[in-house]
C-alpha cells in the first residue's frame, strides 16, 4: 500500500509523514518514510539529483527533465519493480504532483501542462494527502528554520500569488488524478491528530471519492 503526502513548502508535509509513521506503527502497522522516485533502481535518479528542485519553478529545463525523465519513467518502472519494503506501508513524502504544480504556476511550462492535461499518467497511491497551511503558519515556521532554507522555501512565503497558482494547480489540476484524497490544513491542527485521521480513514473506513466530488473535502478541527 502507498501514501502520499504532497504540499507547498513550509505546510509541515514530512512532520506529518513521520507521525503518520509513527501512528501507523503504533497501530502494528508496520511503515516507512519514503522519498524521491518509488522504483528503486530508476536509472535517471542519480542524474536528477545534480539539477535544483529550489529553482525548478524558473526552469522549464529543469521541470521537463523531472516529469519526462522522472516521474513518468517512473510510473512505468514502478510496474515491474516497486519500492521495498513490500511488507510496510511506503509513506511517500512529496512525488511529482507538487513538480507539476511547480511548474505551472512559475511557468507554465509544456512538460508540466501535458502531465496536468493527463495526470492520470503519473504512478498512483491507494491514498493521497495534500497539506496546507496558511500564510501566517509557513512564515513563522520559515523564521523558525529548518536544517536547509533555500530560495523555493522563501519565495512560496514571501509571494502569495506564486503560492495561490501552486494550490490552484495542485488540488484541482494534479489532484483530480486521485480515486481517493484528503486534504488537510496544518495551521489548525497538530500532526499528530491529522495522523490519526489518516490512519483511521486507510485502515477503518471509506476515503472521500475525489473522482466523484468537483472539490476534495477538507477536514477541520
Amino acid at each position: 500500500m502507498r501514501v502520499l503526502v504532497d504540499g507547498v513548502d513550509m505546510a509541515g508535509k514530512t512532520t506529518l509523514v513521520q507521525a503518520l509513521v509513527a501512528e501507523l506503527e503504533a497501530r502494528g502497522q508496520p511503515a516507512v518514510r519514503h522519498r524521491g522516485m518509488l522504483c528503486p533502481h530508476h536509472p535517471l535518479a542519480w542524474a536528477l539529483r545534480t539539477l535544483s528542485q529550489a529553482r525548478q519553478p524558473d526552469s522549464w529545463w529543469t521541470t521537463t527533465a523531472y516529469v519526462f525523465g522522472g516521474f513518468l519513467l517512473d510510473s512505468l518502472l514502478v510496474r515491474i519493480n516497486p519500492p521495498r519494503p513490500r511488507n510496510r506501508v511506503i509513506i511517500q513524502d512529496g512525488y511529482g504532483d507538487r513538480m507539476v504544480a511547480f511548474g505551472m504556476a512559475g511557468g507554465p511550462y509544456l512538460a508540466a501542462a501535458l502531465v496536468l492535461r493527463w495526470p492520470q499518467v503519473l504512478a498512483p497511491f491507494d491514498l493521497a494527502v495534500y497539506v496546507h497551511a496558511s500564510p501566517e503558519a509557513r512564515a513563522r515556521r520559515l523564521h523558525q528554520g529548518r536544517g536547509h532554507i533555500d530560495v523555493r522555501d522563501v519565495r512560496t512565503v514571501k509571494d502569495m500569488a506564486f503560492t495561490e497558482r501552486f494550490h490552484a494547480f495542485h488540488v484541482h489540476g494534479v489532484g483530480r488524478r486521485h480515486r481517493r484524497l484528503l486534504v488537510l490544513d496544518s495551521s489548525e491542527r497538530e500532526p499528530a491528530e491529522m495522523a490519526r485521521e489518516i490512519a483511521d480513514e486507510l485502515l477503518n473506513g471509506p476515503l472521500l471519492q475525489a473522482a466523484e466530488q468537483p472539490n476534495p473535502r477538507r477536514r477541520r478541527a
